[in-house]
């Protein structure tokens, strides 16, 4: 997420425009709104089950790290890596809550019909 401020400064008669970027804590800080879950369907079948993949993207600059999904009632027939994706009661912990770099993505695969709804339930994020 980038931020932009304009401000316009009057010095006797003359209008000078600023354009400033500001990034960083205190301006602009990212938030759990700015990591993105996506699920399709591979079109792979795994013991009658269809398999879906997920894609976890931090859309902001700044890393997130300790990330965590509502994941309430998740099950998959096939084994998902518990480095990328591990249940912990009704949240699961994405990547052992190392940081999910800005503007990077994990994805991880299960399957299950149907798809769970699976949303950002939690994380800290890092200064940028």
């Amino acid at each position: 997420m980038a931020c932009s401020k304009i401000i316009l400064v009057d010095t006797d008669g003359f209008v000078a425009i600023l354009v400033l970027g500001l990034v960083g804590q205190g301006f602009c800080v990212c938030s759990l709104n700015d990591i993105i879950v996506g699920t399709v369907r591979t079109g792979v079948e795994v013991p009658g089950m269809a398999e879906w993949k997920v894609t976890i993207t931090n859309n902001c600059k700044c890393a997130q790290h300790k990330l965590t999904l509502s994941c309430e009632g998740f099950q998959s027939r096939e084994t998902v890596d518990p480095n990328i994706f591990q249940k912990q009661d009704n949240n699961c912990q994405v990547i052992d809550g190392n940081a999910l770099n800005g503007f990077a993505s994990v994805s991880f695969a299960y399957a299950w019909d149907p798809p769970f709804i699976m949303f950002p339930s939690g994380s800290i994020v890092d200064p940028c």
